[in-house]
């Protein structure tokens, strides 16, 4: 509510008025600023029809900061003119001045000054004439009066183009009383009460309007999860790298190209029911339907690494005349998990594979530092690993921040030859790669410490997370 003193005074002002009252000319006469009447404007018409108010713009002319200090202290050319001696002065010392560069100018083509070159120690300014009227600042002192119809639109643009003038804008109210314009002021009621409907109190109260084109509350909508976010960082920086993304829309896999194609073994533990989801029933993978692949290899699982994409890719590559190529996917994988803190039986796997001629275990790690830096992580370590596929083999640990120690992030290595060669690959071609979850990344980005708190613990997760609980692929 506006000052209720220049509420008061403004109805009583427009009480007196017959055609209504102009709000500038209130504040004017009030000696407040323009801005203290119409927040009085505004609250008495927040209190129905007292007051009418219809909103006019008018244009006038004001000096700017450098016509006000002309106004005072004279126009540059009139400065110039009164600096020079009867003796005359140097053109150098003249240009010293602040106002000297611009005033020289006006004041020679006004002709109030001349230029004698033929002087010692070089050229000399004189005036050329006695006595100057200085009309710049009298027209100026005009405006500043209020007396603006005194100069014509010639005078007003030539002052505006030298910065002196400038035309301004001012909207303002012009204030008529309303249909129930009173000078006392009710305080209306926002609420219907029980109270009230029980006491009938209600029919003498007077009741705000009800204001159906205000904005309502804002409804809560959902935020991308924290694994949707650094998901499109991880893409972005694929691709920024020169990377193709490779297809992963198929979540069931066969045994053969999750497991045989990578060099493990049918024997390896992994390949037990305790980490691997199993397709129930006696379907086979028609792809190795041929009878040199015995069943093991033709079982249909829940694939557990993405791996098995970059197989049948680099198979393909192998079919046609080899080039170099960057592939990378992000896609879901599954593992016959004991869920805990830091395990579920399904998560995120981004994989990078590099293929070219001559590549080794240094450009493995140059590529990994280049990759982790433009996500923001560049406490990097590698530890000597051992994966079936992979020859050397290295695991990827970060320095977790919340937690204060290193953390594996992924795994690495060189594809060995035994899984290349069959493909039909050229020898001395070699492939790097390199695969991390994605919510671990995710983790140390954001300073999450465990999976709970990352898929589930919605309280945990508002510390770095303003949004509600999302499923991880939404």
């Amino acid at each position: 509510m506006a000052d209720s003193g220049v509420v008061e005074t403004l109805l009583q002002r427009i009480e007196k008025a017959d055609d209504g009252v102009d709000s500038l000319n209130v504040a004017a006469s009030l000696g407040v600023d323009h801005q203290v009447i119409v927040g009085a404007v505004k609250s008495l018409q927040a209190l129905g029809d007292i007051i009418s108010a219809d909103l006019r713009s008018s244009k006038h002319w004001e000096l700017t900061v450098e016509g006000s200090e002309i106004a005072e202290q004279g126009s540059h050319e009139a400065r110039v003119f009164s600096s020079i001696p009867l003796e005359g002065l140097a053109q150098s010392e003249l240009m010293k001045l602040s106002f000297g560069k611009i005033g020289f100018s006006k004041a020679m083509s006004n002709k109030w000054i001349r230029v004698d070159k033929t002087q010692e120690g070089g050229p000399r300014i004189f005036r050329a004439v006695e006595n100057i009227e200085d009309q710049v600042r009298e027209k100026l002192l005009q405006v500043q009066k209020g007396n603006f119809s005194q100069l014509d639109e010639k005078e007003k643009n030539e002052l505006k183009k030298r910065k002196l003038l400038s035309e301004v804008t001012v909207k303002s109210y012009w204030i008529t009383k309303g249909s129930s314009f009173s000078t006392t002021i009710t305080k209306q009621e926002t609420e219907l009460t029980p109270e009230m409907i029980a006491t009938g109190s209600w029919k003498e109260k007077k009741f705000k309007p009800y204001n159906f084109e205000a904005m309502g509350v804002a409804p809560d909508c959902g935020h991308l999860h924290p694994l949707m976010k650094v998901r499109t960082q991880f893409r972005q920086i694929f691709l920024e790298m020169g990377f193709t993304e490779m297809p992963t829309n198929n979540f069931i896999e066969s045994s053969f190209w999750n497991f045989d194609s990578l060099f493990q073994p049918q024997q390896h533990p992994a390949r037990d029911q305790h980490d691997t989801f199993f397709l129930s029933g006696e379907a086979a993978c028609l792809c190795c339907s041929d009878r040199r692949y015995d069943k093991e290899a033709q079982k249909n699982i829940l694939r557990t690494h993405t791996t098995a994409v970059s197989a049948r890719m680099l198979y393909k590559l192998a079919q046609q005349k080899f080039t170099p190529v960057k592939y990378f996917s992000i896609d879901r994988v599954f593992r016959n998990e004991t869920l805990d803190a830091t395990h579920l039986a399904e998560f995120h796997q981004i994989e990078g594979v590099v293929a070219d001629y001559g590549l080794t275990l240094g450009d493995l790690m140059g590529i990994l530092h280049q990759f982790f830096t433009k996500l923001g992580i560049t406490k990097l370590r590698f530890k000597p690993a051992y994966n079936p596929y992979t020859e050397p083999s290295m695991e990827v640990f970060s320095y977790h921040e919340g937690l204060k120690k290193w953390v594996e992030v992924g795994n690495s290595g060189v594809f060995r030859p035994e899984m290349l060669l069959p493909m039909g690959l050229p020898e001395d071609v070699s492939v790097i790669a390199w695969g991390l979850s994605l919510e671990r990344p995710t983790m140390i980005k954001y300073g999450i410490n465990n999976i709970r708190e990352l898929v589930g613990h919605k309280v945990n997760l508002q510390m770095v997370y303003d949004g509600p609980i999302c499923r991880l692929d939404s």
